[in-house]
């Protein structure tokens, strides 16, 4: 009785098995829909877009190879857009990276206040980007603005942050390190949460118990692993930079503030050119993986000590 038993066991659990396989697919069904329709099947279109000549609402195309990708790389706009890119990641990234970590320390240690700190801190992360965008075109206005109305106060000439060559990037790479240091902040204050308090108890018997000492002794080493986490999304942050350029100054005067995703913008939705902008696109994907392969892998050895 029992060996007759056996199988029927056997199947039952056989069948159990299968149920619950299927109950999982069918719940993951929606995600990998979503996933394949809005990411997979887009990224496909893009990489073939790339090899045509097509223009937007043109009915025909053809295929040009790779001649999308060599009058890329002899594109002067291609060139001054990609490096505009990587001046503005290489200022907002350390920049608003130290920023955040140091206002995520003094949160931290604050008795009183602390909620209204991170609130406050993280407002420009959760604000309309347009909106925060018209309060700095004022701020920095050339004649009515508070800050050159400042600087006339004290007797030093206007500056034209906005209009001026020589110094919009560097402006526009401040307002990027204000977005991105609350950010930063958020995710320091997630790392600095999960730090052992005995830690802490251990340094002040061997005498690291306060100030910089400790900072540099426990907590910061403790962020290892968070910071790399941050550092490589304040980075991948900067590199894809796009709203604040397209509310300021839509990438001049004269190309000093274009970037990449500008520059896609631009090439695919005003001169109509998707292809090219298909294969710009595929640059500065292949650019975003490569940059961040490359601190993963950096980053990653510097915090698990060689």
């Amino acid at each position: 009785m029992t060996l007759a038993f056996a199988p029927t066991l056997v199947r039952r659990r056989t069948l159990a098995r299968v149920g619950a396989s299927l109950i999982g697919w069918a719940m993951t069904l929606p995600f990998v829909a979503g996933m394949v329709l809005f990411l997979v099947l887009p990224c496909i279109a893009v990489l073939g877009m790339a090899f045509t000549d097509w223009s937007l609402g043109a009915r025909e195309f053809g295929f040009v190879g790779f001649q999308n990708f060599e009058v890329l790389f002899g594109d002067r706009t291609f060139r001054q857009s990609l490096g505009n890119t990587l001046i503005f990641a290489a200022i907002v990234t350390p920049v608003s990276v130290a920023i955040g970590l140091w206002l995520a320390v003094l949160v931290e240690a604050s008795v009183r206040g602390r909620a209204f700190f991170r609130s406050a801190l993280f407002l420009p992360v959760v604000s309309t980007t347009v909106a925060m965008a018209i309060v700095w075109e004022f701020l920095l206005h050339p004649t009515l603005g508070p800050v050159n109305t400042l600087f006339a106060a004290l007797g030093l000439p206007r500056q034209g942050f906005l209009a001026d060559a020589d110094t919009v990037l560097v402006t526009l790479a401040m307002i990027g390190i204000w977005e991105n240091a609350g950010y930063v902040m958020v995710l320091t204050l997630a790392g600095l949460k999960s730090i052992p308090s005995d830690l802490y108890d251990a340094g002040a018997i061997d005498g690291v118990d306060e100030g910089w000492s400790r900072f540099w002794a426990i907590t910061f080493p403790m962020l290892g692993p968070t910071m790399v986490f941050v550092v490589i999304v304040s980075l991948l942050r900067s590199l894809r930079t796009f709203d604040t350029v397209a509310a300021l100054t839509q990438g001049g005067p004269r190309g000093s503030s274009e970037v990449l995703l500008w520059t896609i913008y631009e090439e695919g939705f005003m001169f109509f050119r998707v292809g090219y902008a298909a294969a710009l696109t595929v640059v500065f994907v292949v650019l975003l993986l490569v940059i961040t392969f490359v601190k993963f892998r950096v980053l990653d050895r510097a915090v698990h000590y060689g």
